[in-house]
């Protein structure tokens, strides 16, 4: 016997004016959106998602009414009626895209009833059916299934829609930013934070949180504490720099900050092979893509070089740039540049040559600070390069990238290892945090045990004080306890560690008209950086680890965290997730963008160390790259 199924009004109709207008708009939310928890590539707007869902779920008035009246012609009155009920379901879809009505439950659960209605429909239509008990049980919504899940945007709209989630994908990357969309949030929805403060608090005034608020109140504190403590052990490596009156002397707008002692921000610095030309054979010259610093009108800085002493040094210069200054020793697109010293051009192999040899070293052009009145730029010092290099770096990943150019250009020019993509201070700095992610982590075990002995009493909501029990089973095998709550703090203490090495690397530039760092993965790859900045991580500014904290548990504590939610790692061509659900898919696009590889870059570092709570170990991926292919064949 068939299944009787009417056409759903995505076959027929969406309004995709309003929701093509609100995923645009989407781009520019980042406080509480989802794509703020964790680095992915090519994420699906939640609007756009959210829409597709309910289109799939929800029947169209026409069929519908087709399938219910087989044989039937409609007359004028029940064509009215389809008109107005396609016009309902529009203006539901209208208000469920806004990025206003995420969290408005008014508007959601009108969704919510609209989907399970067509539910109900289904089953009525197919009550007859052999399997019905089994298949069309009008009081069990199916869950929806996304085989190819990747950032996670439909699983997690499925939730908000109240659907039982479930994703999967063949990526341990994706599979785990999955999990902390949409299954660890449900697992401690509603449990108050466990972090002294908060208990203090709650003692006072009861509990009052939701969903994922208290789970994400312990991200923020405890996240905090690593922080400090972060500052106390590595602070030392991100000395600031006093104004003097010797400075003021040549550069008359610092005249304001002499004795002053300035934070630093960012510490640019820019690549350098040996000159070509054979009279400078012995000097390393640099790889500048451009000498300017600041291109905003009226607060315009750019780096001057003076050549001297058969060498050079760099100063830095305020007011109009000279001609050249944008070029910096760039001659052309690529790895083309010109000798400093001589003039004598530098082109590509020569570079490779340098790089493969292992004589590319870099230098430092200049030096932002913060000033009372905007960024302040100065020029380096000996001083300054010595501590930036005096880091002691007890661990480097060596997992070597794919020598694929289209999305990895480092490994042409002699960095051929991820682990070579971060300078000494950088991976002490990613070092320090990971080692403090699984100090956190027993730091949360110890505080939730103590929560429960001591929360006897309930909130002024009628709740316990602290639900976490002195179970350890661990979050992997299904725990809910003190332990599995702790290891749940730290997968996303381990996403802040992994967001801040998207700005804590070599590939990282300044923008000069902006006056902040772009981050690693400007585009989807990893391109080769001649001059890059190095972020310092408790400034205020950007790549700053408090900010990309803020992110994280801001995204989490937005999350629906309302019904459940499993993720997986599974072959989409060899998973049974899918039977008896629903199924919502935006399937990979082939070769386009290289998801295993540019994972990797979050994979092997730090971060990543410190996630090491079961669902990472052993989640091996196979894949079928052409130019593994040519390797092999070589």
């Amino acid at each position: 016997m068939n299944v009787i199924s009417p056409k759903k009004l995505i076959e027929v109709a969406l309004p995709l004016d309003k929701i093509n207008a609100a995923a645009a708009r989407e781009k520019s939310i980042r406080h509480g959106h989802p794509s703020t928890l964790h680095l992915w590539w090519a994420r699906r707007p939640l609007a756009a998602a959210r829409a597709v869902i309910f289109g799939q779920l929800v029947h169209d008035p026409e069929d519908l009414w087709r399938c219910q009246n087989p044989g039937k012609e409609p007359n004028a009155q029940v064509r009215g009626h389809w008109t107005k009920a396609r016009a309902r379901l529009f203006r539901i879809i209208e208000d469920l895209v806004l990025w206003e009505n995420t969290t408005n439950e008014n508007v959601l659960n009108t969704a919510r009833e609209a989907i399970r209605e067509s539910w109900r429909q289904t089953c009525e239509l197919n009550k007859d059916h052999p399997r019905a008990k089994e298949l069309f049980d009008p009081d069990k919504m199916p869950g929806l299934h996304d085989p190819f899940a990747g950032g996670g945007s439909i699983p997690l709209e499925a939730q908000r829609l109240g659907l039982e989630a479930y994703a999967s994908d063949l990526n341990p990357v994706a599979v785990l930013i999955n999990k902390a969309m949409i299954e660890i949030p449900p697992k401690f929805a509603g449990r108050p934070p466990v972090n002294p403060d908060a208990r203090a608090q709650m003692r006072r005034t009861g509990w009052h949180g939701k969903g994922a608020q208290g789970l994400a109140e312990d991200v923020r504190y405890y996240g905090k504490w690593m922080r400090d403590e972060a500052e106390k052990r590595i602070g030392h490596l991100y000395p600031k720099v006093e104004i003097t009156p010797e400075m003021a002397r040549e550069r008359p707008d610092l005249a304001g900050y002499v004795g002053q002692k300035l934070t630093v921000i960012a510490w640019l610095w820019a690549r350098r092979v040996k000159s070509p030309n054979p009279v400078f054979s012995h000097v390393d010259v640099p790889l500048a893509s451009t000498f300017i610093l600041s291109s905003k009108a009226g607060k315009e800085a750019w780096v001057e070089p003076v050549i001297e002493k058969g060498g050079y040094r760099f100063t830095v210069k305020v007011g109009t740039p000279p001609v050249g200054a944008k070029e910096g020793t760039k001659l052309a697109r690529g790895a083309n540049f010109r000798c400093l010293m001589s003039g004598t051009p530098i082109g590509e192999d020569h570079i490779k040559s340098e790089g493969c040899s292992g004589r590319m070293g870099a230098k430092m052009i200049a030096v932002v600070a913060e000033g009372t009145r905007g960024r302040v730029y100065l020029a380096p010092t000996h001083q300054m390069e010595t501590v930036a290099e005096s880091a002691d770096t007890t661990w480097k990943p060596d997992l070597k990238m794919p020598r694929d150019r289209r999305w990895f250009s480092p490994p042409l020019y002699g960095m051929p290892s991820y682990g070579d993509l971060f300078t000494p201070r950088q991976l002490a700095a990613l070092t320090t945090f990971s080692d403090l992610v699984t100090q956190a982590r027993e730091r949360v075990k110890r505080d939730a045990l103590g929560a429960r002995i001591e929360g006897r009493g309930v909130s002024s909501e009628n709740r316990p004080l602290s639900p976490h029990s002195s179970d350890l089973t661990p979050l992997a095998e299904g725990g809910s306890g003190a332990r599995a709550y702790a290891e749940a703090v730290s997968v996303y203490l381990g996403f802040v560690v992994d967001k801040c090495s998207d700005y804590w690397s070599s590939i990282c530039s300044w923008h000069s008209s902006k006056e902040l760092i772009r981050n690693t993965f400007g585009r989807q790859a990893i391109p080769m950086m001649w001059d890059y900045a190095q972020a310092y991580q408790f400034c205020s500014s950007s790549g700053n680890w408090t900010s990309m904290l803020d992110w994280t548990w801001k995204a989490l504590a937005s999350t629906p965290a309302g019904w459940s939610g499993i993720a997986a790692q599974a072959d989409a061509q060899n998973q049974s997730k899918s039977t008896a659900k629903f199924v919502s898919t935006d399937p990979p696009y082939y070769d386009n963008i290289g998801y295993a590889d540019l994972s990797d870059f979050v994979s092997v570092h730090g971060g990543n160390r410190a996630l090491q709570v079961g669902w990472t170990r052993g989640l091996d991926q196979c894949i079928a790259a052409e130019v593994l292919y040519r390797a092999a064949a070589r």
